[in-house]
């Protein structure tokens, strides 16, 4: 079922052009810089998606995350809302990760039922993410 869901989101957002009119792919989106990657997650419980910062280095994963701070501005005007900022920690697989994100809280990816709502609410904020990161990429390049 969980697979159903990714496929089917897959689908649904492949006629879907990027910011600068190019074809992406959603699910695996590729910002073009290492160690950043826009993730979106569902489980039984909910549907988060977010900007997580995985360097090795923590001083460079701070260095990052400090940047995107100074554009925390824009990135709320550009998904319209207001994001969790997660500093260091460890993720489930035990990867050291910073994570700005959002959740869609009592969603199921094993509902079909819930599959609309969860569609919706990746679609408007990876699109607002692709958005943010088009206008924004310059100030990660080193």
């Amino acid at each position: 079922m969980n697979q159903a869901f990714w496929t089917a989101l897959g689908q649904y957002m492949s006629p879907v052009l990027s910011a600068e009119g190019e074809k992406v792919n959603w699910i695996n989106y590729k910002t073009g810089e290492k160690n950043i990657r826009f993730a979106m997650q569902a489980d039984q419980q909910h549907a988060k998606i977010g900007i997580e910062l995985s360097h090795k280095d923590a001083a460079q994963q701070n260095e990052y995350f400090e940047k995107f701070i100074q554009l925390k501005k824009r990135l709320e005007e550009a998904t319209g809302e207001h994001w969790q900022w997660q500093t260091p920690a460890p993720d489930h697989f035990g990867k050291t990760i910073s994570m700005i994100y959002t959740t869609l809280q009592n969603v199921s990816v094993f509902n079909r039922d819930d599959w609309p709502l969860i569609i919706s609410f990746f679609k408007t904020r990876i699109i607002a993410l692709d958005k943010f990161w088009s206008e924004n990429k310059f100030a990660f390049e080193r």
